[in-house]
């Protein structure tokens, strides 16, 4: 199992970078989660992972905000892609992708594939779903921004198994013992309190960027 991020406020030398988050997790299936906030960042750091839409048969958006929904056109070219999103997105977000993919709308936990699962609809003031990716190694939490909370996304991925791993933006979590046996902890895009976390797990803690990869 891989993780690629694709897109991110940072970006390793050949890469760009952009406000926004987008993942690409190889397992069984190739499965896209989120899209950054433009076609053009996501199209040119795909390609330098040589990723094509064509390559990829899920999309997951974790919640309907510019900074992950930018790059929709640029996986929207696979016209046999099926997404899955809350069911609480805007119509218009459903539409476009309605027009060009199989739309699958979500409320509770789902199976994204026999590896990957969605938490379901996550709220507080922002609904959002997060993924829990099982691996060799444990499960892999992938957050999009944490507009729920991290805490409560976290509890939600016990569910599925011994937690080891956790990658995304956090948003402005600063519940850090919640964080308390994780190995590895990558705070990318929209965290706000990375300098304390890295501070509090130096050993656990990875720097993050478009153009990292994981392997599980």
């Amino acid at each position: 199992m891989e993780l690629k991020i694709l897109v991110d406020n940072q970006a390793k030398h050949g890469f760009k970078s952009e406000w926004g988050f987008s993942c690409l997790i190889k397992g069984k299936e190739n499965v896209l989660f989120d899209t950054g906030a433009s076609t053009k960042v996501l199209s040119f750091n795909a390609e330098k992972f040589g990723v094509k839409p064509k390559q990829i048969s899920k999309l997951v958006l974790s919640h309907d905000h510019w900074d992950h929904t930018g790059g929709l056109d640029w996986i929207l070219q696979n016209n046999n892609l099926k997404a899955f999103v809350l069911n609480s997105f805007s119509e218009e977000t459903k539409k476009k992708i309605r027009e060009n993919a199989e739309l699958i709308e979500i409320k509770g936990k789902v199976n994204i594939t026999n590896e990957i699962n969605s938490t379901g609809k996550l709220s507080n003031s922002i609904d959002e779903q997060s993924l829990a990716i099982k691996t060799a190694k444990g499960i892999v939490v992938l957050t999009g921004c944490s507009h729920p909370g991290l805490t409560q996304i976290l509890q939600k991925a016990k569910q599925f198994g011994k937690i080891h791993a956790v990658i995304g933006g956090f948003h402005g979590f600063k519940d850090f013992k919640a964080l308390q046996g994780i190995e590895l902890i990558a705070a990318t895009h929209c965290t706000q309190h990375k300098q304390e976390i890295e501070e509090l797990f130096p050993r656990q803690f990875k720097e993050c960027a478009a153009g990292t990869e994981f392997s599980f």
